[in-house]
Order: structure tokens, then C-alpha cells, then sequence
């Protein structure tokens, strides 16, 4: 099951996205500026394998619903998204706002 949906932080438009795996979910929201992300995402090979492309994201380990990964602190972030001002142990949320 795919779920993608509209999601409003503080009157700025995101899209939440769940994807049902075998005993786990990929959750994601995202702009068309970055993203966060749960656990699955590899932080370390976008900053090494991909760095020249300057991917704004975050990564949240532990989380199992959308709602979470907006509210968890960020365990990792990129380069890019330090670059920005967005931290690990930054809340999800105020890390999506700093992508708009």
C-alpha cells in the first residue's frame, strides 16, 4: 500500500508519503526543496556517493507514522541541510520549515 498526501505545516505545503513493506514502512514528506526521512534513508552515501548534488534531507530512526517523523528529533542530516541550519536533533517539522 502507497499512501501520498498533502500535509500543511504552519500554512506551508508538504507531501507525506508511506510506503507498506514486509515488516516495515518507508515514511517520507517532502517540498520540492528536500525531505526527511525514517530510518531507511542513508545519510552517509548521499554526503559521500552524492554529495555533488546537494540533497537537503533528514533522517528520524524509530518512527513508525507520519506524525512522528514530524515530531522525532533528527538523528542525521546531510551537508547540505547543515549548510541550511538544519541539525541533528532538530524536531522533523522545524527542520521541513527550514526547506522552504
Amino acid at each position: 500500500m502507497v499512501s501520498v498526501k498533502p500535509l500543511i505545516i504552519d500554512g506551508q505545503t508538504f507531501i507525506a508519503t508511506s510506503v507498506s513493506l514486509p515488516k516495515t514502512t518507508l515514511l517520507t514528506i517532502s517540498n520540492d526543496k528536500g525531505y526527511i526521512m525514517c530510518g531507511a534513508l542513508d545519510v552517509a552515501l548521499l554526503n559521500r556517493l552524492l554529495s555533488n548534488r546537494q540533497i537537503l534531507a533528514g533522517r528520524a530512526i524509530g518512527v513508525k507514522t507520519i506524525e512522528q517523523l514530524m515530531e522525532a528529533p533528527l538523528e542525521s542530516v546531510t551537508v547540505a541541510a547543515e549548510k541550511l541550519g538544519i541539525h541533528a536533533g532538530m524536531i522533523g517539522k522545524e527542520a521541513l520549515l527550514k526547506m522552504v
